[in-house]
This record gives structure tokens, C-alpha cells and sequence, in this order.
């Protein structure tokens, strides 16, 4: 008798044992958790909030649609605060304690680069929103990036000044950071290739300089045709009202990180004519793009810019690989390998090279307070990054 009550209480104990994992959140089964990063606070907030924002609206559109497999995708957010010290942490929690099956970076390079190994070690695929710096794709297969390598948009940048633009004396003001270098550098090799001269080079410290006019009095000193100027929003703004106001005429040609409407709004007049290199198209007529643009505009009452059409790009290119080869992380990695002709809000990909997007760089041209479309770059020998 003992023994059967012992067996029979034993059995109960089984049967609610089930019932508490089947109703807890060992949500593993009943959701795909996909890691989220960027500076959400701190000295680029704006950019940090617009990834977050673009991305928010992706999961949406996709656990609308069904979710995943008939899962829904859980979104886990970490801000980074745009420091590196803070991203390393953040991706050790991604990986250890949320377990994630991918992570989407709206961060810049700084961060972005350090975690790169971290997440390349432990096998998690990781797709870059616009992280412009190479150790993001260099430290292993599973690292991806939808926007531009830094070479690369500054190549075409160059090719912009001096094809389009015929630019022959050239000035670069840069940021002395990782972007600032990648794409100033990129800038140099591919205008000199093309036969102009860069008659001044300078770059500026970041984060802290606000007083750009000794750059600038020494720009209009070397007599350029045309000023390549790389910064983020803030420091663009500040450079371009600058050059205004110290009678700088020539054109100036700017970086994705000056796509935004915080740019514009503190650029103001100056902004008029501006060139950027850029990952969006605001006049791209496909119902992709202007939905976004619609649905962004009504969801947050300002226009979407090039960093939460790359994040949500990014975000959307993992998801596509996870539904074709499910949650095993190595099949995801080859899924985003064989990843053909993805027909992207920022532009289709024709494919990846070692983790890096092959599409052509969009030049936007700001008229009447906007970004418009000027022109784009395809050609072949500087959207295909160097191997």
C-alpha cells in the first residue's frame, strides 16, 4: 500500500512539474529572441532612437504577419550609450543570460567593432545596421553589415566630387575617430586614383569640438573646388553653418552621418545643396520604401533617416535568414552567406563578400530643407570592397 501511494504521489509530482514548464517562460519555444543594441542615450541619441524606432516597427510588421515560423519575435533592447566599454558587457548578456538565436547592431563602429569577436566566438550571427569600420565583418563569418564599408562610401564619395562634380583641388575635414578615418582615407585613395589633388587634409577631435572655423579659415587658404566634409549630425551641422558664415563657396559633400532631421534642423538655410553619401532614398517609388516612410512619420512624428532604414534593413535580413533555415545559428550564418539579389529598403544586395553587402551608394542632395535624390554610384570597382 505504501508503495503504491508512493509511486502514485510520485507520479502526480511528474504530472505538475509538466504543467508548471509547459506555462512558465521557458519562452525559448514559443519566441525568437533577437538581441538589439545602439545609443539609445548619451552624445547620439537621436541615431540611437531612430535604429530603435525602425527596428520596433519592423518587429512589428513581422509578428503582424505571423511571426516567424508562426513565432513571434521578442525583441531584446540594450543601449550602449555609443561607448565600447558598455557594448562588451551588453553582448555578453545577449549571449549568456537572453540566449538570443541573432543580434541587430544600431550602433556605430566603436561599439560595434569591439563586440564583433565576442559574438564571432560564440557562433551568434550578427547583421550591422551602418557600422562603417572592417573588424566588424573581419572577426568572423557570422558578422554581417548591411550599410557600406568606410573605404567604400568614401570611394564613392570621391567619385561623386570628381566625375559628377569635376572637382580637380580637393579639401577633407574629418573626424579623428574610426568612422572619420575609415571613410576619409577611402575618400583620398579614390579622388587621387581618379587624378585630383587634396590640397588639405585635417582631422578633429570626437566627441567635443564645437569651433570648426581654424579648420575651415584653413580650408579656404588652400583654394579648394570642393570640400569633403565626414561627420556625424551635430559636428555636420556646425561645419556646414560655419563654412557659411566664413564665405566658404564651394560645394560641400557630406557622410551618412549627417542623414538626419536633426542635421537639417540645426543646419537650417546652410544645409541648401549639401551632398551626402547615403544608404536611403527618400524618392525610391517602391511601396517598400514609402510605406516606411509613411508608416515612420505617423508612428513618431518626424521623418526616418538612413540609420532606421539601415537598422531596420538589418533586423529584416536576419529575420529572413532565420525563417529560411531556422534557429540553428550555423544554418542562419550560411543562410545570410547565400543571400541573393535581397530586395532591401536601402537598396537591393546583390550579395555578401565576407559579411560585406554589395549595392549601390545613394547620393541625396538637401533642397528646400530635405533630403532628395541627386544620383547614385554602382559602379562595380568601388561598391565591391577590396578582399
Amino acid at each position: 500500500m505504501g508503495q503504491k501511494l508512493l509511486s502514485r504521489r510520485g507520479f502526480l509530482i511528474v504530472l505538475a512539474a509538466i504543467a508548471v514548464l509547459a506555462t512558465t517562460p521557458a519562452l525559448a519555444q514559443e519566441s525568437i529572441k533577437i538581441g538589439f543594441f545602439a545609443p539609445i542615450t548619451g552624445p547620439a541619441a537621436a541615431d540611437g532612437a531612430s535604429a530603435q524606432h525602425a527596428v520596433e516597427l519592423a518587429v512589428k510588421e513581422v509578428n503582424a504577419a505571423g511571426g516567424i515560423k508562426g513565432k513571434k519575435v521578442e525583441l531584446i533592447v540594450y543601449d550602449d550609450r555609443l561607448n565600447p566599454q558598455e557594448a562588451v558587457a551588453i553582448a555578453n548578456k545577449l549571449i549568456e543570460k537572453d540566449q538570443v538565436i541573432g543580434v541587430v547592431s544600431g550602433s556605430y563602429s566603436g561599439p560595434t567593432r569591439v563586440t564583433a569577436p565576442i559574438f564571432a566566438k560564440a557562433g551568434v550571427p550578427m547583421v550591422a545596421g551602418y557600422a562603417v569600420h572592417p573588424d566588424v565583418t573581419k572577426a568572423g563569418e557570422s558578422n554581417f553589415r548591411n550599410g557600406y564599408l568606410g573605404t567604400v562610401e568614401g570611394a564613392a564619395a570621391a567619385e561623386l566630387a570628381v566625375k559628377t562634380l569635376k572637382a580637380k583641388r580637393i579639401a577633407v575635414l574629418s573626424m579623428d575617430n574610426d568612422y572619420g578615418r575609415e571613410l576619409g582615407d577611402g575618400f583620398k585613395a579614390r579622388a587621387e586614383k581618379l587624378g585630383a589633388t587634396v590640397v588639405s587634409y585635417q582631422a578633429y577631435k570626437f566627441p567635443g569640438e564645437r569651433e570648426f572655423r581654424p579648420f575651415l579659415t584653413r580650408v579656404k587658404e588652400a583654394n579648394p573646388d570642393l570640400l569633403f566634409a565626414c561627420g556625424y549630425y551635430n559636428e555636420g551641422a556646425l561645419i556646414t553653418r560655419q563654412a557659411k558664415e566664413l564665405g566658404l563657396k564651394v560645394p560641400i559633400v557630406g557622410t551618412e552621418g549627417m542623414d538626419s532631421p536633426k542635421f537639417l534642423e540645426l543646419a537650417g538655410p546652410a544645409a541648401e545643396g549639401l551632398m551626402i553619401t547615403t544608404n536611403l532614398d527618400r524618392d525610391d517609388p517602391r511601396p517598400l520604401v514609402q510605406n516606411f516612410l509613411k508608416n515612420y512619420r505617423q508612428a513618431y512624428g518626424i521623418d526616418a533617416d538612413m540609420v532606421g532604414a539601415s537598422s531596420f534593413d538589418a533586423f529584416k535580413i536576419l529575420v529572413a535568414a532565420i525563417e529560411k533555415a531556422g534557429t540553428d545559428q550555423k544554418a542562419i550564418t550560411k543562410a545570410l552567406m547565400e543571400t541573393r539579389d535581397y530586395n532591401g529598403l536601402t537598396g537591393k544586395i546583390s550579395r555578401f563578400i565576407k559579411g560585406e553587402a554589395i549595392k549601390p551608394v545613394q547620393i541625396q542632395v538637401v533642397k528646400e530643407g530635405k533630403f532628395r535624390r541627386h544620383s547614385i554610384i554602382d559602379n562595380p570597382e568601388v561598391i565591391t570592397p577590396a578582399q
